[in-house]
């Protein structure tokens, strides 16, 4: 994740405060709110994330593969990055 949890929290408050101000929503439970509002940021900013440690899975199975067709690390793992972000539509 690129921002601490702690950041994460504070937006989740700010954004809740914005919104409430705007006259946008209403709620009873503000704290409720504000939790569900930072899970829902938390697992978003962690999609990359969880496609890296995808990726390292892959590339750890076709380890062999790879040295065969002398790609390294690096290479392999924007690639199959890439491909997995295509396929599974999402948007980094």
């Amino acid at each position: 994740m690129q921002f601490p949890r702690e950041y994460v929290a504070y937006m989740a408050k700010q954004v809740l405060k914005r919104l409430t101000k705007a006259g946008l929503i209403q709620f009873d439970q503000p704290e409720y709110v504000t939790e569900v509002m930072y899970e829902v940021m938390v697992d978003e900013f962690s999609v990359e994330d969880r496609i890296n440690e995808d990726v390292r899975k892959i590339l750890e199975q076709h380890g062999d593969q790879m040295k065969e067709l002398g790609a390294t690390f690096e290479e392999a793992f924007k690639v199959v990055k890439r491909q997995l972000v295509r396929e599974r539509k999402i948007i980094l």
